[in-house]
């Protein structure tokens, strides 16, 4: 399953707010963090306000709050409020019927219960499991290399050649 750049985004927002809870914090702020488009990150922030995760504030002393606290937020909830979970057409409400597998095809229900597993292994996280303060319930036990294979660092620049 791939997220689309809103859920990333919402995401982001989500764990940025967290980690400068007691702060004021603008969309410019995380716009810089992040390298996200302003304009974007208005639209992610006016939903995820809208959805109740947020605290929004017009005007010139304007800025963002968490709504909740980063423990009562699920990810899997995020993602469910804010992701199109539509991963072929027939899951989609406004189905034509095109697919002439429709009537006998099972790969409808093998995506659906991918996508149920999915959903249910985000339910596990918390917005406070993954800000990087603590490890998450599911990782518990684990080595660090196994918990997080994925190294934050940035990538090496290639040596300049002599030519």
């Amino acid at each position: 399953m791939q997220l689309t750049r809103f859920t990333d985004y919402a995401l982001r927002v989500l764990i940025f707010v967290a980690h400068r809870q007691g702060r004021h914090t603008t969309i410019k702020d995380v716009s810089d963090a992040h390298e996200i488009s302003e304009d974007h990150l208005m639209k992610v922030v006016q939903r995820l306000a809208a959805l109740g995760y947020l605290k929004a504030t017009r005007g010139k002393n304007g800025g963002i709050g968490a709504a909740r606290a980063p423990a009562d937020i699920s990810i899997g909830r995020v993602v469910r409020d804010v992701e199109p979970l539509a991963p072929v057409e027939c899951f989609a409400g406004a189905y034509d019927g095109r697919c002439i597998l429709f009537p006998n095809c099972a790969l409808r229900g093998a995506l659906q219960s991918a996508q149920l597993q999915y959903l249910k292994a985000l339910d596990a996280y918390s917005v406070a499991d993954v800000m990087g303060t603590g490890i998450p319930p599911a990782t518990r036990g684990l080595r660090a290399s196994a918990r997080d294979p994925v190294s934050p660092r940035k990538p090496r620049r290639a040596p300049a050649r002599d030519t």
